[in-house]
């Protein structure tokens, strides 16, 4: 199998190919992790991840200087040569706390190498001489059951970031996490957790596709006990699922990252800052989720209407709501702000000042609200 990449990623392989052809033929190279799993499921491929078979330490490092790729990392070089990560096939073990307490040393072939991933599909490696898939633990027939499983689980439990990484490529790939998979996964403790982990995790499930799944995964094993606080009942998640399968409609992708979090703190009533507190999101979620207004019971135009003198509609992120979309577009403050006309330099000619002017400023907003979009809808 050849891989379908944009042209300069495999403009960058294939240079890659042909210097270890040329200067080091006894070299296997495998792209390895991710982008096998994305090719063999005709996804989109963004960068690659190559590992070097049949090469010493220093030899490769060698290697990597003639061919120009920049080192990254200290205790086991991974080079950097464009948007191509190489490196050398490894094991790793657990010797100490967190992400990184781990001794790593030289893998001697493919199986053990591919051991130290965390889900079958992304165990697959492709042969790069050959075009062949090597799958050593049924990532090819899991991608096609649509099924996240775990490689190996005592490697699994070394890291428990991999609990979250399951629910964001839930949300992302639309697949469901396989049963004993599941059940590892929620005996696991989540307390080591860095702040910039948990969110770079939450993050990735944010802008995914498939929010609902997402949604499932985090209930299901049991990160929304373990980091937000919350226990999440059977009727509140198909209520929050289809709000946010709604929400994936929408047109306005800028929005896109705060839906998830919008919708958890207005259908279970909580506070979306401590939800932002809780997962360590950037000041931009908290200043935009504590903007927003919450979807009320009863949406009356009035209420769009003075909700639309802050942003256009579009921009609420209850606009998935039953119709709004559509009741903003006739109201015409679906992608511009309501203008009520209303200037305060001519309340100063009136003689307004001070205190006076901001009270009767709101007073005469608000009556053009009225005015405009009645009491009711």
């Amino acid at each position: 199998m050849k891989p379908q990449l944009p042209a300069p990623l495999e403009k960058e392989l294939d240079h890659v190919c042909r210097f270890f052809r040329k200067h080091y033929p006894g070299v296997r190279l495998y792209l390895v992790g991710g982008a096998v799993r994305d090719m063999v499921m005709g996804r989109e491929i963004y960068d690659l991840d190559i590992e070097c078979f049949g090469i010493d330490p220093e030899s490769f490092d060698a290697a990597m200087h003639r061919l120009g790729a920049k080192g990254v990392g200290k205790s086991f070089f991974v080079y950097k040569y464009g948007h191509l990560d190489i490196a050398l096939p490894r094991i790793e073990r657990k010797v100490g706390k967190g992400h990184r307490g781990f001794a790593v040393e030289l893998a001697k072939d493919t199986k053990e190498a591919s051991r130290r991933r965390d889900f079958t599909m992304n165990a697959l490696m492709l042969d790069l001489r050959s075009g062949e898939i090597v799958d050593h633990w049924g990532g090819l027939n899991d991608i096609q059951k649509r099924l996240i499983r775990v490689v190996d689980s005592e490697k699994f439990m070394e890291d428990s970031l991999r609990v979250l990484r399951a629910m964001q490529f839930s949300a992302r790939l639309k697949f469901r996490i396989e049963a004993a998979s599941r059940d590892l996964m929620c005996r696991m403790d989540l307390g080591d957790l860095t702040p910039e982990r948990i969110f770079w995790e939450f993050e990735k499930m944010f802008n995914a596709p498939w929010l609902h799944y997402g949604l499932f995964a985090m209930i299901d094993l049991k990160i929304s006990e373990k980091i937000l606080g919350l226990e999440i009942g059977r009727r509140a998640f198909f209520t929050m699922a289809r709000h946010m399968q709604k929400a994936r409609r929408l047109e306005d992708t800028a929005m896109r990252p705060y839906y998830f979090l919008f919708v958890l703190s207005t259908d279970l009533h909580r506070s979306a800052l401590k939800l932002c507190e809780a997962i360590h999101t950037p000041n931009v979620y908290k200043k935009i989720l504590t903007w927003q207004k919450r979807v009320p019971h009863r949406i009356t135009d009035r209420f769009l209407g003075a909700l639309s003198l802050r942003f256009p509609l579009r921009q609420w992120l209850g606009i998935y709501a039953d119709d709004v979309k559509e009741r903003a577009v006739r109201l015409g403050i679906y992608d511009r702000q309501f203008d009520p006309g209303i200037r305060p330099a001519d309340l100063l000619e009136e003689g307004y000042s001070s205190r006076a002017l901001g009270k009767e400023l709101r007073r005469r907003i608000l009556e053009a609200v009225r005015h405009r979009f009645g009491a009711v809808s």
